[in-house]
């Protein structure tokens, strides 16, 4: 394997995580197969199989990146940690070794078909191998600068590995997708063997090419602040072209049980995958379909509460210091109206005997237990509450005194959890959904850009392909045609874009039962046009785009509240200082600061110590420290 050794070392050396792999053996393991007994018989598509494969990301890394990271400050479940602005340098080392594994593979594949080209060793289809690894290439080394930035594309060119800036970073994969896609034979017929070593598209090329296509879209919108031109020329280039437009043409790979890179990336049984907070404003009211229409259990249609309350108020136990509009309330009930995808991803409190009803963790009865106390400072009891048939999504943060004597606010049993269907690895991971290119499209048409559809047509047809994946297409009709606002004070209707104004609102004190009233102020995303604006065009399609792309694309969500301030993200409670979010006290917190919001992952204390070189070049590319809060180039700043 001659020429794989001289090339990895490159590859590796990019990385600064030589120690992944310490010889060759592993990828000589990838390769043994009947067709393949020596260095002039390794095949390209192992190498595919392989990169895909492992970007599916075995539990230790999925755990800890696309869990503990990305659906943290995605907002897509409900936890503190990395929205406190707080890190983990060995959960980022484990992302970013296993990173450099996925591309590493990939890069091999490309360096061997090419190889095999020069030499005239190809079958009919070496060709588009060449071209499919490239397209899967562009989308790791995309994936990899969302999460730290500057990265090294030189590796990527047979040349000595220097770090990129982000902006070159991009560049380069929206040529590569452009070129690659291009460049694939869609009239080349594949022999069956050769299926089984995609696990995504089984060597489908017209779906590659269609993925290649909106995942350009995707990049080139992510450019649409900092860089408006190339990102209108590019989108609309892209738009002009075949796109993932049907379910059938989903990027989704297949999960499987146990321990591998195929495990649920969702699976580990002790992650609570609470509702969050973002997710609970903007489901509440939206769309204006009456829980009780949604609902058959008739214990729960009797916990369905008046359009208007809020729920009990408990000022000593449930923190208010945040701009979460639903801070300092407890709903004792079910909502009267809520999104109709909100019942489907997440599971009402004390519902077992619903099969998407979560038992994680089956190692302990939390999850059964609905009942929990609030107690006083000594610890003696307050009032039992119980959350069955309740629901709640308690606001992220250090709720300090309040949350300790709270003992309900983050059980399990007690509030709404992901369906156990995106938990039991019998799934199939999503990476890129026909509703994200209907999506881009309606925000590129808002932005005048040249696309395909009207922008109406475009969002509603996002709307419509979500629905169907969650299976709730009976209220469609409805539910486009909403008046509605949510609890961040977006409705549906896209001819309805009038501005939310206060309301009044009613309550009970949770310790006297006494009835009272408030008045409620819809936030003000001051990220978002000053904080002056709810309910445009843009605001509608993000907040659509997010529901859809919970809970698969956590990256995306991430990445649309960096780009764009969108949707409202409300901040964390501040009842004592967050070491790692200075800027955030409490004369602010009812306002929002890109400061407030964790923006990139630190590079790992491996690549600084065994490459301090390419380190220190990384980080002068990123224009400002290695810092969890500095943003990316093309992030708000």
């Amino acid at each position: 394997m001659k020429i794989l050794n001289n090339k990895l070392s490159k590859s590796f050396l990019a990385l600064g995580v030589a120690a992944v792999i310490s010889s060759c053996s592993k990828f000589e393991d990838i390769n043994k197969s009947p067709q393949a007994a020596d260095d002039q018989q390794v095949q390209v598509e192992y190498f595919i199989n392989a990169s895909i494969n492992g970007a599916q990301m075995n539990p230790d890394v999925a755990e800890r990146a696309f869990v503990l990271y990305w659906k943290t400050a995605g907002r897509q479940h409900r936890l503190t940690f990395f929205n406190n602005g707080t890190y983990d340098d060995g959960y980022t080392s484990a992302y970013y070794n296993q990173s450099a594994t996925w591309l590493n593979r990939i890069n091999e594949a490309v360096q061997i078909a090419e190889a095999k080209i020069e030499v005239g060793d190809v079958k009919e289809y070496t060709g588009n191998l060449l071209q499919v690894a490239r397209i899967w290439r562009a989308y790791l080394l995309s994936e990899f600068s969302d999460n730290f930035g500057p990265a090294p594309i030189d590796a990527f060119k047979a040349v000595n590995p220097t770090f990129a800036s982000t902006k070159d970073v991009y560049y380069y994969c929206l040529e590569e997708l452009k070129d690659a896609s291009s460049k694939l034979d869609l009239g080349i017929a594949n022999p069956e063997v050769l299926k089984g070593n995609d696990p995504a598209y089984q060597y489908d090329y017209e779906k590659w090419q269609k993925y290649a296509n909106s995942m350009r879209l995707r990049l080139a919108m992510r450019l649409s602040e900092v860089d408006p031109a190339k990102a209108k020329a590019e989108f609309e280039d892209a738009a002009s072209k075949p796109l993932l437009t049907a379910m059938d043409e989903t990027f989704q790979v297949q999960e499987a049980p146990g321990w591998s890179d195929l495990s649920g990336v969702m699976s580990r049984e002790w992650n609570s995958q609470l509702l969050s907070p973002t997710l609970n404003n903007l489901f509440i009211g939206l769309g204006g379909v009456e829980s009780a229409d949604q609902l058959t259990n008739a214990e729960m249609k009797g916990k369905i509460k008046a359009a208007n309350y809020m729920g009990e108020k408990y000022d000593n136990h449930i923190s208010s210091l945040s701009n979460d509009p639903s801070a300092g309330y407890w709903l004792d009930g079910l909502p009267n109206s809520i999104d109709p995808r909100a019942y489907k991803l997440f599971i009402v409190p004390g519902d077992f005997t619903n099969p998407d009803f979560s038992r994680f963790p089956t190692y302990a009865d939390n999850p059964i237990i609905t009942e929990r106390n609030l107690v006083d400072a000594d610890g003696k009891l307050v009032k039992k509450l119980d959350g069955k048939n309740t629901w709640n999504a308690a606001t992220i943060g250090d709720w300090g005194e309040k949350g300790a004597k709270n003992q309900i606010y983050i059980w399990e049993g007690a509030n709404p959890r992901l369906a156990q269907r995106y938990r039991n690895s019998a799934n199939k991971r999503i990476f890129f959904a026909p509703w994200e290119t209907y999506f881009l499209l309606a925000e590129a048409g808002v932005r005048g850009w040249a696309a395909p559809g009207a922008p109406k047509s475009n969002y509603e047809k996002g709307i419509e392909l979500s629905f169907a994946y969650n299976g709730v297409s009976s209220f469609l009709t409805d539910y486009l045609k909403s008046t509605d606002f949510n609890r961040v004070g977006t409705s549906v209707s896209w001819d309805h874009t009038t501005e939310p104004t206060a309301k009044t609102v009613t309550f009970k004190n949770g310790y006297t039962g006494a009835a009272g009233s408030a008045t409620y102020n819809y936030p003000k995303n001051t990220l978002y046009k000053n904080g002056t604006v709810n309910n445009d065009h843009l605001t509608k399609i993000i907040t659509q785009k997010f529901i859809a792309q919970t809970p698969w694309l956590p990256m995306e969500t991430w990445s649309d509240h960096r780009r764009l301030g969108l949707p409202f993200f409300e901040n964390p409670a501040i009842e004592r200082p967050l070491i790692d979010l200075p800027a955030l006290n409490k004369s602010n917190y009812m306002t929002s600061q890109v400061e407030f919001f964790p923006q990139r992952l630190r590079y790992p204390s491996g690549f600084r110590n065994s490459d301090p070189d390419g380190y220190a070049e990384a980080v002068s590319l990123l224009e400002g420290e290695d810092a969890v809060l500095t943003p990316l180039w093309w992030a708000m700043h």
